[in-house]
């Protein structure tokens, strides 16, 4: 890159944040969770028919959890660059 190339220009941003850079979590007992309120639902609260699928959330929810994976540094690098982007000039009303 030459010196004399113009710099980027970008409108002006209050901060640099890029949204959910890592996506939608993994939820594993979810579909256990739905699965009981639709037999609670469909049968009742107190039945013996929906044990089965009660306990196997029990075991779920009282699992080892997932660790958590590591962040992304984006949002970290993204203000680091901030004070070296230009902004175009307002216009004067």
């Amino acid at each position: 890159m030459s010196a004399s190339q113009k710099p980027i220009r970008l409108p002006p941003l209050k901060i640099l944040r890029v949204r959910n850079p890592n996506g939608q979590r993994e939820r594993p007992c979810m579909a256990l969770m739905s699965s009981v309120l639709a037999c609670w639902a469909s049968a009742g609260t107190n039945t013996t028919g929906c044990a089965q699928i009660e306990q196997a959330l029990r075991n779920c929810m009282d699992g080892p959890q997932p660790s958590k994976p590591r962040a992304n540094e984006i949002n970290y690098h993204l203000s680091r660059f901030k004070d070296k982007l230009t902004y175009p000039e307002r216009k004067k009303r």
